[in-house]
């Protein structure tokens, strides 16, 4: 076999001639690029020592393999702000399989929207992305005109038309690492120095396509200090309704990246504004607006406690992050204090939480469960904590004594949490706060324990037969049966026999007491398993097992 160069392209007549360690060349018609790019000629606009060098690494490979690559969406937005990237995402025109094919520490994901993760050390993952296109565009006949729901989304197409189909302006910016430049499709440049979010195209189209884009806008504009741009968020008002059309899982997670971004008070206020926090979290909008204006305050001035928070770099659970917009539930119209004593049967004596009080907050809590499939684990560590927060201002000798069973519990960190957001907000408690830090070193919460395996289902158990008694040696007398040929009308006969005497000579085989003995002993192995079939039926059937 002739050697070649890694750049070297194979006409198709040659292609079974290909190294086995090089099962990842792409066709000749995918080689749209050539093989290597002329220096710049200007500084880069992204320095290089800002950019991840394993995505960097993604980017060459592809390159090497004569595919376009380009880092794309938020990376690009926020490195031009200044800010640091918390992901690093690539696009490319490569197929998924094509990916796949290029890096073994690949992993192809999703079918709505087809993507190929490729995994480094340490967990990092570096997500890589197709070039699409809206599949509206394709030309096939759409069943009904006034419902652009987006099911699906695996039509490729280029970068440009790729950058066309994404949601906001600020997001549709390409890097080239090869020309150190932005390439800019849609106008982004532009609405970044703005400091404004816009949807790419026609917003009322864009938020029918995806309503979920709605509550994009409103973290985007929340984390990023942005505004939203009048027809944008006009077109967020009119169907923000549509939200309870998209898939409940998915509205889930951007609620919690809202409650994560930093910028959560100001996100529910836009959520209000737009009508959309109804639609996702009625129990929670019936209750501001049933609030006066203190109990409002107060709400929002937790979750600008809960930013300060999660901006400080402290790891928030996901707990606490319901837990701060369900603390207030079930109280009065001024807003219910986190720190009011918890009743007397709010938790039991040995300190664990019982399942009383707070009736509004456990709803929203089962609700989340029922309809936005919220795991239950993480809804019952919500309610713990909230009832031990609850605790926290209780007399010294219930405290004591409560403190015991609390302090060692895996909610209770989560509950010093939202202890330690209350304080920020009021600007009462710090000394309750400090006691039960205190209590928290004392009591250090145990090792998360290892969830084990569910066992395995099998049939209905087994009941084995008791075993023939023996009769102790002592006995006066032992009955032994004689083999005899048993028949219809005659009983076997049994010998009595004095301890210590001699028991009946054993039948030789071949003999007619032998050929009786097998018979008898074949048909009550056949008795005894018809009688476990008979029960093992009727457990089945639900119906008490039949007894031998």
């Amino acid at each position: 076999m002739h050697d070649r160069s890694p750049t070297d392209l194979l006409p198709a007549s040659h292609e079974e001639e290909l190294e086995e360690s090089r099962p990842h060349r792409p066709p000749p018609g995918l080689a749209l690029d050539p093989p290597e790019e002329p220096p710049p000629e200007h500084p880069p606009e992204i320095p290089l020592d800002r950019l991840d060098a394993d995505a960097v690494r993604v980017i060459a490979r592809l390159r090497h393999m004569r595919h376009r690559a380009y880092f794309v969406g938020g990376c690009v937005r926020d490195l031009l702000l200044g800010a640091k990237p918390k992901d690093f995402d690539v696009a490319t025109d490569a197929h998924p399989g094509e990916v796949r094919a290029i890096f073994r520490n690949c992993r192809l994901i999703g079918r709505r929207f087809r993507l190929a993760h490729v995994y480094f050390r340490g967990g990092k993952v570096i997500e890589v992305a197709t070039f699409r296109k809206n599949p509206v565009d394709v030309g096939e006949d759409v069943p009904d005109t006034d419902d652009l729901l987006i099911t699906r989304d695996n039509v490729f197409g280029t970068a440009e038309e790729d950058a066309v189909r994404r949601d906001f302006t600020v997001n549709g910016l390409f890097y080239d690492v090869a020309t150190g430049e932005v390439i800019d499709y849609v106008g982004g440049r532009e609405d970044l120095e703005a400091r404004r979010i816009a949807t790419i195209g026609d917003p009322e189209i864009r938020m029918r396509e995806d309503p979920v884009r709605l509550l994009r806008a409103v973290r985007f504009a929340a984390r990023l200090g942005f505004i939203i741009a009048p027809d944008t968020f006009e077109a967020m008002r009119r169907h923000a309704s549509e939200l309870a059309r998209c898939a409940p899982a998915r509205v889930l997670e951007e609620i919690f990246k809202i409650l994560r971004c930093g910028g959560s008070a100001r996100a529910f206020e836009l959520l209000r504004a737009s009508g959309a926090l109804p639609v996702i979290l009625p129990a929670l909008a019936a209750a501001l607006e049933s609030w006066d204006t203190t109990g409002r305050r107060a709400f929002f001035a937790h979750l600008a406690a809960l930013d300060r928070l999660v901006r400080s770099g402290e790891e928030v659970s996901d707990a606490v992050l319901l837990g701060a917009i369900v603390m207030h539930l079930g109280g009065p119209a001024a807003g219910p204090s986190p720190l009011e004593p918890a009743s007397v049967d709010a938790t039991p004596e040995e300190g664990a939480p019982a399942h009383g009080g707070h009736d509004a907050a456990a709803a929203l809590l089962d609700s989340l469960v029922q309809s936005a499939r919220l795991p239950r684990k993480i809804a019952e560590r919500t309610r713990l904590a909230l009832h031990a927060l609850r605790m926290f201002r209780d007399p010294p000798k219930k405290r004591r004594r409560r403190g015991r069973g609390v302090a060692g519990q895996s909610y209770y960190e989560d509950a010093l949490q939202l202890l330690q957001i209350s304080v920020a907000a009021t600007g009462e408690g710090q000394e309750v706060l400090e006691r039960w830090r205190a209590t928290s070193g004392a009591h250090p919460a145990p090792a998360p324990a290892r969830e084990q395996p569910e066992p395995r289902r099998r049939g209905p158990e087994r009941t084995r037969e008791p075993r023939r008694a023996h009769a102790p040696a002592a006995a006066a007398s032992v009955e032994i049966p004689v083999q005899a040929q048993e028949t219809a009308t005659e009983e076997i006969p049994f010998v009595e026999v004095a301890a210590g005497g001699e028991a009946p000579e054993t039948p030789r085989p071949g003999t007619e007491a032998t050929s009786a003995a097998a018979g008898d002993g074949a048909r009550r192995r056949r008795r005894r398993r018809g009688g476990r079939r008979r029960r093992r039926r009727g457990a089945g059937e639900g119906a008490p097992a039949e007894q031998p």
